[in-house]
């Protein structure tokens, strides 16, 4: 049996997508990242809350939802059928290691990765126990929002007015506990000063409310079950 490295690359599911797995001494919980269009698991604004939450002693999964040849077609960017399964296969691969499907799991979603997170969430129910989007589009999972019951915050941006709008009529939508965080004066992307570590803030508020702690502490290994 291989252990697990703190900081691992890793290749994940029967489609092979490139991943970045951190796990920090005595991790509390996993989340996983679902990326928005036209990005990757080396979206910087995603890296830079992924280490907040590795500093919150939570473990991270930063992931290629799609091959770049796949990218290279818009309907694919798009493609929420698509995306959510690649986040519910790799919800699957995490579990066939028995120590991080022991561990209790978020996920963290922006633009169109924040709709293939919900509709992961709806199709996992028992797994997934808490949802951040960035500057989501949880309308592009319309069909299916009621369905999901994970606890969801909804964190945009004060001056993304349309897709402030779209929040405010997805979080009807959302069955369970659920809220909207607007970040003042910020656009789609947060990169006015101060507004990411707002973003961040909010995150980790939720995940540590959402996620508890289960680890023995013992790191966990990379042989499947």
């Amino acid at each position: 049996m291989q252990d697990l490295l703190p900081h691992q690359h890793v290749l994940i599911g029967p489609h092979a997508l490139g991943g970045d797995l951190v796990l920090p001494p005595q991790t509390q919980g996993l989340v996983v990242f679902a990326h928005g269009s036209g990005s990757s698991r080396l979206s910087p604004r995603n890296q830079q809350v992924a280490r907040a939450l590795n500093d919150a002693g939570l473990a991270t999964l930063l992931f290629d939802l799609l091959h770049p040849d796949e990218a290279l077609h818009r309907r694919n960017v798009f493609d929420i059928d698509l995306l959510g399964q690649r986040v519910v296969e790799t919800i699957d691969w995490l579990d066939r290691y028995p120590a991080l499907a022991a561990t209790p799991l978020g996920l963290f979603g922006a633009s169109t990765g924040a709709a293939a997170a919900l509709a992961a969430a709806a199709q996992r129910p028992r797994r997934v126990s808490a949802i951040v989007s960035r500057g989501g589009r949880p309308d592009l999972a319309s069909p299916i929002l009621a369905q999901v019951v994970a606890p969801t915050l909804l964190i945009v941006g004060g001056d993304d007015s349309d897709v402030l709008a779209l929040n405010r009529t997805a979080l009807a939508q959302l069955s369970r506990r659920c809220d909207l965080a607007v970040v003042p004066r910020a656009r789609h992307l947060f990169e006015e000063p101060g507004a990411l570590e707002v973003v961040i803030q909010l995150a980790r508020r939720w995940f540590a409310h959402h996620l508890v702690a289960r680890s023995s502490g013992t790191p966990p290994r990379l042989a499947p079950a």
